[in-house]
């Protein structure tokens, strides 16, 4: 048996990275997965090319898999208001979609606060408050927010906006699981150092000097390494399953000890 049959579980910013890696991971463990991202080319992988695994083996087809694909920008309110009428239930809604800007207060324009905001905090307001009516009606339901290290955890330099918006994640999970609690709802924020996805690696290309951007990176790694969006992805497992049944309210942190 997996450790996620028959649960029925929505993700966004599947397409790739710590998405991907654990829509694959769910599906492994049995779950029926439902992979959202507003890149619909890179979605597409999702659909059973050879070689996506976790552990080097080959994965099944999608449809083997129990993964859906569906193009949604989970920042506009009717597409989430859309995408919530295609589901009776979900057992598991995992809030991803996020965007890392670089710089300090002085270099984060109004148009940068704003953005960053919408994609890495109302998105998950809108996707909570469409989905948790439903697991009300269930008196069940499990929510997963990414947040971050760079947070209200750790002090961060050149992430302004980002450590503030991820900061008012922890506290956006803190209060679903304080109100909800006794509702039958679990409420839990991921909160990784730096991980090795191709999102990190596009910000590191875009850097003055990437070479150097990859070495600053590498420096602050205490293990050594960078950790994988596989590693997360296990994480995500044990918060989606009803292994963590006693666990609500809190910050997974999974950073090799950066903050320390």
């Amino acid at each position: 048996m997996g450790r996620l049959d028959g649960k029925v579980i929505v993700l966004s910013a599947a397409a790739q990275g710590i998405g991907k890696a654990s829509a694959i991971a769910f599906a492994k463990e049995g779950a029926q997965v439902t992979a959202t991202d507003i890149n619909g080319e890179k979605l597409k992988e999702l659909d059973g090319i050879p070689g996506n695994s976790l552990d080097g083996k080959t994965l099944p087809p999608s449809g083997d898999m129990r993964i859906k694909t569906k193009v949604v920008d989970v920042t506009k309110k009717d597409q989430v208001e859309a995408l919530v009428k295609d589901f009776d239930h979900v057992d598991v809604l995992f809030n991803i979609a996020g965007f890392v800007h670089h710089g300090s207060i002085l270099e984060c324009e109004e148009s940068d606060w704003d953005f960053s905001m919408n994609v890495n905090v109302r998105s998950m307001y809108l996707m909570i408050k469409a989905f948790l009516p439903k697991m009300l009606a269930r008196k069940s339901g499990n929510i997963i927010n990414m947040a971050s290290v760079a947070s209200s955890i750790k002090g961060v330099v050149n992430r302004c906006v980002y450590s503030t918006s991820k900061a008012a994640v922890i506290g956006l999970t803190k209060s679903v699981a304080a109100d909800f609690l006794e509702q039958g709802i679990r409420c839990n924020c991921v909160c990784p150092g730096t991980v090795d996805t191709p999102s990190l690696h596009e910000r590191i290309q875009a850097r003055p000097n990437p070479e150097q951007a990859f070495k600053d990176f590498m420096a602050r790694q205490k293990t050594g390494r960078l950790c994988t969006a596989e590693e997360v992805a296990h994480l995500c497992v044990y918060l989606a399953s009803d292994e963590s049944a006693y666990v609500t309210g809190t910050e997974a942190i999974i950073d090799g000890g950066w903050r320390l």
